[in-house]
């Protein structure tokens, strides 16, 4: 299933309308039909999968759980985390702590059962 097709299908859980979506999200008319043909930006992507509360990787069928690995909140601390500095994280800054976090809630996990 491709990208425009589980936006739909999850559209269709919340009972609203792709026009629906793309108002509440602040899209342009027919943006995500669009995206059959064309690149979505990554903060489109983004704001779709916080708005149905699953992961990215979902949405683009890298994974098929539906769930974020992390809360919307704790996502939102990693990408506004600042540096001792008070300078912003990198990417790679972002992505190598949200790895030692994925890391400690697997093993946190796994020691509880």
């Amino acid at each position: 299933m491709d990208l425009y097709e589980k936006i739909k299908e999850l559209a269709a859980q919340k009972n609203i309308s792709i026009r629906q979506l793309e108002e509440k999200l602040g899209f342009a008319n027919a943006t995500l039909r669009r995206w059959n043909k064309n690149k979505p930006s990554v903060d489109k992507i983004q704001a779709v999968a916080k708005y149905f509360n699953v992961s990215v990787d979902y949405l683009l069928g890298i994974e098929d759980d539906k769930k974020p690995r992390f809360s919307p909140e704790l996502n939102d601390a990693i990408e506004n985390a600042e540096a001792y500095e008070g300078t912003p994280l990198t990417d790679q800054d972002k992505a190598i702590l949200r790895g030692v976090i994925a890391a400690y809630l697997e093993n946190r996990d796994k020691n509880k059962g």
